[in-house]
């Protein structure tokens, strides 16, 4: 990637600055052989607008990390149609008004598609602009139904919504027999996706939010909510927000006295979250999209092993980086579809015709597409920290 980084956050749960420095300036130099360098034709080229510094960083650092492994390894191999990927990604800071700069600068530039944009409400400022230059956006990172009712076919999801997460935290905490659920949200697109899904899934079962609360984007001023949810006396709290405000918190609620527990929805950024909140992390509950990146049980992540070490181990496996990777997997598979159609040279009508056409599991992790339906996958699953800054599920 052009303008690569990578998060080095390391399943023990800390975070080390001085490795992910150095993994930056690896990976920006990173590239397949001369040989097959000078054999390839015009690259692909994608564009990503994510948060890359900030308070909301490690998201955009990660997702990027894990996608640029798998285009870096298809590269290796002579790209797909003897044509090179090529990411480029532009910092937005999670702020959707430098989004949809950095948008109009991509399609001023021509990319092929726009790839793993972080976010809902950065997201959704892009959306008009990549709707009206009919230019294909592949595998955001954000669940919001907005992305995804009414069908956009130009949007591809890789992930499961928000919905689906909210609907298997609030069905397990309903059968623990725990009903006075409150919600602690990101005040802005994003967290209004998260608590209308909760909303969603408690009235399913005649019950509402004990309580409600709200945190400003890219902020961890957390008291007011603190003052609002805890005297509600809430028995859990699901969190719809990002990793330094979670985190923040969990912290003060438990300060102020609360005792119940904490689910958060992927979007949190689990390693992150586990870094921030150390020991003070245990018993935290997350919602996950992907399957764990700490095990080799399942196909998708014994070869997302396999590419790190092929790498030089410069990417550490986390949820957010398995995903990148996933995203990055499915769009080489859809892109080869294209190519095959497109006589070697895709078009992006050719792309999404090769992405609906791909419903079959790539390395093992399950894809459908259709004409109708471009939410690729539905899975979801709970994990947990522990008191070690590790995760299980």
């Amino acid at each position: 990637m052009k303008h690569a980084a990578m998060a080095q956050a390391r399943p023990s749960g800390h975070l080390d600055r001085r490795r992910f420095s150095a993994g930056v300036a690896a990976l920006a130099l990173a590239g397949a052989a001369p040989r097959v360098r000078a054999q390839a034709q015009e690259a692909i080229v994608l564009g990503q607008s994510a948060p890359l510094s900030g308070p909301s960083a490690q998201l955009g650092l990660q997702f990027q990390a894990g996608a640029q492994l798998a285009f870096e390894q298809v590269n290796a191999q002579g790209g797909v149609g003897r044509r090179p990927i090529e990411l480029r990604s532009l910092d937005d800071g999670y702020e959707p008004e430098r989004c949809a700069e950095n948008t109009r600068r991509f399609i001023a530039d021509d990319v092929f598609a726009l790839f793993g944009y972080i976010g809902t409400p950065t997201s959704l400022a892009a959306l008009p602009l990549f709707t009206q230059a009919r230019v294909p956006f592949i595998a955001p990172f954000t669940g919001a139904m907005a992305l995804r009712r009414p069908l956009n076919r130009l949007i591809f999801h890789v992930r499961a919504s928000y919905e689906d997460e909210t609907e298997l935290i609030v069905r397990q905490l309903t059968h623990l027999g725990l009903t006075r659920i409150a919600v602690f949200h990101q005040d802005d697109a994003y967290g209004q996706a998260g608590l209308d899904g909760v909303v969603k899934a408690l009235a399913a079962r005649k019950l509402e939010p004990a309580a409600t609360a709200k945190v400003q984007r890219n902020s961890a001023d957390v008291a007011a909510a603190v003052r609002q949810l805890v005297p509600a006396r809430p028995e859990a709290i699901v969190q719809v927000s990002t990793y330094a405000s979670c985190a923040a918190f969990v912290r003060e609620a438990r300060k102020a006295g609360y005792g119940g527990g904490f689910y958060n929805v992927s979007f949190v950024g689990t390693q992150a979250l586990a870094d921030a909140l150390g020991a003070d992390g245990a018993g935290v509950v997350v919602s996950q999209v992907v399957p764990s990146p700490y095990s080799t049980t399942r196909q998708i992540t014994r070869e997302f092993h396999e590419a790190i070490r092929k790498g030089g181990g410069k990417v550490q496996p986390n949820y957010s980086s398995l995903e990148g990777y996933i995203a990055a997997r499915v769009f080489i598979e859809g892109l080869r579809g294209a190519t095959a159609q497109a006589a070697g040279k895709p078009t992006r009508e050719a792309l999404i015709a090769g992405l609906e056409g791909l419903h079959a599991p790539v390395g093992g992790f399950q894809i459908a597409f259709s004409s109708s339906n471009h939410e690729g996958s539905r899975f979801v699953e709970m994990s947990m920290l522990t008191g070690d800054g590790r995760v299980r599920t």
